[in-house]
């Protein structure tokens, strides 16, 4: 499969699923996208169309602590501390979204990482 064409086939389910998803206030969207390097989440109210908070592997506190920002380690600890922060703001409950990437791997980790730190989903 051409590099285009799995892009293409991701954009595919991207869509298929944001039909489905939808954030708001009180529970906003956990939006999770990785590339080679790097993970990323955000905590998005879809209502207003803002981002509440996001957190990468790219943050200070995150990059200290870890070797690499594509690995599954990093991608928990992305979780972990979305998870706080999601806590800190007073939401409990989100709705996941894993951007078209398969629940595996990295983008489980992230979830697995929010949840431990007290996220609802």
């Amino acid at each position: 499969m051409l590099r285009k064409e799995k892009v293409e086939a991701r954009l595919k389910r991207k869509k298929r699923i944001r039909k489905k998803v939808f954030g708001t206030q009180e529970k906003p969207r956990l939006c999770v996208y990785k590339s080679l390097k790097n993970i990323y989440a955000q905590l998005i109210d879809d209502e207003k169309g803002i981002t509440i908070t996001g957190v990468s592997t790219l943050n200070k506190e995150i990059k200290d602590q870890i070797k690499s920002g594509g690995n599954v380690e990093a991608a928990k600890k992305v979780g972990e501390v979305i998870g706080k922060k999601a806590i800190e703001l007073g939401i409990k409950k989100v709705v996941f979204d894993r951007n078209g990437f398969k629940y595996h791997g990295r983008i489980k980790a992230v979830g697995e990482g929010a949840r431990e730190a007290g996220l609802l989903f």
